[in-house]
């Protein structure tokens, strides 16, 4: 039997197993639980939530660096492309929390989509490899 089941073939005619029947064919009971019962079962406190933790960067995390709106104008008036072909950062990836600059500029209320991030990574071949990001917008800006 090709790509069947572990069940005996059974002869034509031959009754069904006898089997109970399943939540599918039944209104008795549901797979899961009414929203008031789910509200019930879970009647305990919600405990407060911890205070956040304070950001730490990693040492392998390469450093960031958000370019002020002058110097994203003249960066990409060097490389000579559009900014919508350069790859993008998220506003609130972790990375850019590397920054201090970026701290002070999110603190502030400042715009920061828009400009660039220059990351720059240690490189076995070149001494250090720079790379441009665009920072846009996240679904949820914080």
């Amino acid at each position: 039997m090709v790509g069947g089941s572990n069940e005996p073939v059974r002869a034509a005619g031959a009754a069904a197993p006898d089997l109970p029947p399943g939540p599918a064919g039944s209104r008795e009971g549901t797979v899961s639980p009414s929203a008031a019962r789910r509200s019930k079962a879970g009647g305990r406190k919600a405990e407060p939530a911890a205070p956040p933790r304070p950001f730490v960067a990693h040492h392998l995390a390469p450093k960031h660096e958000i370019l002020t709106e002058e110097e994203t104008k003249q960066v990409l008036g060097q490389l000579a492309t559009p900014s919508e072909r350069l790859p993008k950062i998220l506003v609130n990836d972790p990375g850019l929390q590397t920054d201090p600059k970026y701290v002070a500029l999110k603190e502030s209320g400042q715009r920061l989509v828009g400009r660039l991030v220059r990351i720059r990574r240690p490189s076995s071949t070149a001494g250090e490899a720079v790379a441009y990001r665009m920072v846009v917008p996240s679904v949820r800006e914080e």
